[in-house]
């Protein structure tokens, strides 16, 4: 079991991961040894994810999540697979946890009659110290 929160814990049996072939430079390693890890979880069968926390996860995850609510990861920085199985674990941890904190409620406020003066009056001030700068009149 993975915990996510102390109200959230995911079954490692949830989570699907397949071994496949890194892209990019390496030689002969990285043609003969599958070291790149996918990383597949099923978000919408998940029981221990609310609804809210769906939307929340949709919105985290991007493009990372398809249409039928699977997170797709992959990681392919080490030369390990065990290290990629762990780097691609826990970035799903990650996206979990930041998914299941609740945005804090937001009260709207006004800004003060006083700090209203003073942001003109600084206006001001500084137009004042601006237009000293044109060109001299020069009077006859």
């Amino acid at each position: 079991m993975i915990e996510i929160a102390p109200h959230i814990k995911i079954d490692e049996a949830e989570i699907q991961l397949s071994a496949k072939r890194a892209s990019g430079p390496g030689g002969q390693h990285v043609n003969k040894v599958s070291t790149a890890v996918e990383l597949r979880f099923d978000a919408r069968a998940c029981t221990a994810i609310s609804s809210e926390m769906f939307v929340r996860l949709r919105k985290f995850a991007g493009s990372r999540m398809t249409q039928d609510g699977v997170i797709v990861l992959t990681a392919e920085e080490s030369r390990s697979q065990i290290d990629n199985k762990r780097a691609a674990t826990k970035r799903l941890v990650e996206m979990l946890e930041k998914a299941s904190r609740k945005p804090k409620f937001r009260v709207p406020t006004k800004p003060s009659k006083g700090s209203k003066e003073r942001r003109i009056t600084t206006k001001k001030t500084t137009g004042e110290r601006k237009k000293m700068r044109g060109k001299l009149k020069i009077v006859d």
